[in-house]
């Protein structure tokens, strides 16, 4: 079975295509377009609240984590992962998504309604774009992890 929409099924919505996909110099900015017309250049901070893996999603809408603390947070990599998709490496080591055409070109058109909900939730949790929740730090710490200097605010 093949990736690609069956052409008589209508319900199937169009799947977008990248014409181009670059990092900025600083590692900070995804620049895409896309064959629609469409682009976005998207922060490496909010691809990486944004991430489509587990570890962020969960596996229900109610597991979504919402993440803060990551405003300085750059791209390492962008490799390509068939025709339908990148896997995103950032540099606190997240590198577990895989970032489809469709969902950029979402996050791309749908960036100020989500970044200000993702504001706003950061805010009702108590949570900044600079520093990490203390539920991240406990949770590094117990898998052995711990900033072991000191930047990360938890000092």
């Amino acid at each position: 079975m093949g990736t690609e929409p069956f052409q008589g099924d209508s319900s199937v919505s169009e799947e977008r295509w990248p014409t181009e996909i670059r990092l900025s110099a600083d590692r900070r900015v995804l620049k895409l377009a896309f064959d629609d017309g469409g682009h976005f250049d998207l922060p490496a901070e909010y691809l990486r609240v944004s991430s489509p893996s587990a570890e962020v999603q969960g596996h229900s809408p109610a597991e979504r984590k919402i993440i803060g603390g990551k405003r300085n947070v750059e791209i390492l990599s962008v490799q390509p992962i068939g025709n339908y998709a990148v896997k995103l490496a950032f540099d606190d080591m997240h590198d577990t998504g895989i970032y489809g055409w469709g969902y950029l070109h979402e996050l791309g058109a749908q960036y100020c309604s989500r970044w200000q909900s993702y504001l706003k939730e950061l805010a009702e949790r108590g949570l900044d774009r600079d520093t990490r929740g203390q539920a991240d730090l406990k949770a590094k710490a117990a898998q052995g992890g711990g900033c072991g200097g000191g930047s990360c605010g938890c000092h």
